[in-house]
């Protein structure tokens, strides 16, 4: 790598989430021994970080997003020196190792939500957002829950109300009380000295509300098939100014430790979310860009302007960064289906910036759907048909009853095609989603125009296919991608007379082209070097 680029800028994250990726004791529940045993598989996949989803001590009513001490290892999960030898392991085959961090609230059997509700006079009280019920008794104002219902519940030993943008048992902290901070800023502290490189920073954006609270306005673009906690614009509970002033901090905790990294999760336009690099670019290194999660129309013409206007929209040194899925979205694959996912996967490795690969994206996986019985996202019980479990199945490893994610019975059922796609069938298939992810991730680390390169795209005369060269001094890789059904023959000479072929969504066509006569078959992808 380039000396002058920071390890992240040419790695690429994959984020696990740890009930779902390998249980090691047959409980059902993946573990931190059981990802310590798959860490061969990442090294031979080519991934540089894995981000593991909370693994604190939690009464799991959010499933770790409920955190009741934020410098410990949940029982579920192992000990902290089980972390401590996943670390330690994951460090000794070059895979560096970041966690979520959870800050905007905790649990409410964190002690200091418990001391906090036990009396008004509590040295905790201002550590929460409390407020007294309006005159006619009601809600402190109209603000609603991301998981359905009011953001207020009301302590009745106290007589007031407490704010949560979640789930009632994860009450908000008060991020404009100094020693909320100092407390967080510590078990950052904790972490960095153990050796971890980084952090996933959950609901950065949301950590300061405006401080008269005041109603939020309804949002006229809501439609009765949207889920409804999203009917009003979130204008005061949210994205609020003094918000940059306390990433800054977090920020300069992060830069007390050398080579470590910032990531903020931040669902936002690309032309709002690009604030989150600071002025001085002195927040967080990489402000989660979703707006490919996001995107309601999948072809070649919305990814581009897409990707232009994030383009334009970067401050100078501003890092760009992309993502397809995650624990909270519904996957590609069944966004898409199949063959476009194949192409997104191309589309995610080759273009400019760090990307993050979802665990189980790298074979296909789709959702699963989940009986009414078995739900148990506290989103998806709150609000029936909006739940994140369908995104959050086992790992599926090979065919075996257990798909080699557990003895016992898993948390939430397997897809029912997990004896077919799977790690063990894919690895033996060289024309495989999984060959083709560990291909480009070697072609990542082989080419400096594909990790550290300048993007600029091409024009090709079709509105089905979106091309664009990676550059780095002399090196120049030309990136087609196909989002049409169709065969198209493609004239780009003016990009070069000639290349050879890099990489081949369709994994079965290699050796020289003729740019002038490039033909792409129905959703293929190709990356070539331009010779």
């Amino acid at each position: 790598m380039n000396n002058t680029h920071q390890w992240w800028q040419a790695g690429v994250v994959y984020q696990i989430y740890p009930r779902s990726f390998q249980d090691s004791d047959g409980d059902g529940v993946g573990d931190l021994p059981g990802i310590t045993s798959r860490l061969d598989y990442l090294h031979w996949l080519g991934v540089d970080a894995i981000w593991l989803s909370p693994i604190y001590p939690s009464p799991m009513a959010d499933f770790g997003y409920d955190v009741a001490d934020y410098t410990g290892v949940n029982p579920l999960f192992g000990r902290l020196a089980d972390f401590d030898r996943l670390l330690a392991l994951a460090h000794a085959r070059g895979i560096r190792v970041l966690l979520d961090l959870v800050p905007n609230h905790s649990s409410d059997e964190h002690p200091w939500f418990v001391d906090a509700r036990a009396s008004r006079q509590s040295a905790y009280r201002d550590w929460y957002i409390w407020r007294d019920p309006a005159p006619d008794g009601g809600l402190p104002n109209n603000w609603l829950s991301h998981f359905g219902g009011p953001a207020w519940s009301l302590d009745a030993a106290t007589g007031q109300y407490y704010l949560h943008l979640f789930d009632p048992k994860q009450p908000d902290l008060n991020w404009r009380n100094p020693a909320v901070r100092a407390a967080i800023y510590d078990a950052m502290r904790f972490w960095f000295r153990k050796g971890v490189d980084g952090f996933r920073v959950d609901v950065i954006w949301m950590l300061i509300k405006h401080p008269d609270l005041l109603d939020n306005p309804p949002d006229p673009s809501w439609t009765p098939d949207q889920p409804p906690q999203d009917r009003l614009k979130r204008v005061y509970d949210q994205h609020q100014p003094e918000v940059h002033a306390v990433i800054r901090e977090l920020r300069a905790v992060a830069d007390e430790f050398e080579e470590r990294v910032l990531i903020g999760e931040i669902y936002l336009p690309v032309e709002d979310l690009v604030a989150y690099y600071g002025l001085q670019l002195d927040e967080v290194h990489l402000p989660f860009n979703f707006n490919l999660v996001k995107l309601k129309a999948w072809n070649a013409q919305a990814v581009r302007e897409l990707v232009e206007r994030y383009e334009a929209a970067l401050p100078a040194g501003g890092w760009p960064n992309w993502v397809l899925g995650n624990h909270d979205q519904p996957r590609i694959a069944s966004r898409v289906g199949q063959p476009q996912a194949t192409l997104a996967q191309m589309l995610l490795l080759t273009l400019r910036g760090t990307p993050t690969l979802y665990y189980g994206d790298e074979i296909g996986m789709e959702d699963v759907p989940i009986p009414p019985a078995q739900v148990v996202d506290p989103q998806g019980l709150r609000t029936p048909g909006y739940g994140r479990d369908p995104e959050r199945t086992p790992m599926q490893w090979d065919a075996a009853p257990g798909a080699g994610f557990t003895t016992g019975t898993p948390w939430l059922p397997f897809a029912k095609d997990y004896t077919s796609r799977n790690v063990t069938a894919q690895r033996a298939n060289l024309r495989s989603l999984l060959a083709l992810t560990r291909h480009l991730l070697g072609l990542r680390r082989a080419s400096q125009a594909l990790s550290l390169g300048s993007y600029a795209s091409i024009e090709t005369g079709n509105r089905d296919v979106f091309a664009y060269l990676r550059t780095y001094e002399y090196e120049r890789l030309l990136v087609v991608l196909n989002f049409g059904a169709a065969l198209v023959r493609l004239d780009l000479r003016a990009v070069g007379e000639r290349g050879s072929l890099a990489a081949c969504t369709l994994m079965n066509q290699t050796g020289p082209v003729a740019l002038a006569e490039l033909d792409l078959r129905p959703y293929e992808g190709l990356v070539i070097v331009v010779t």
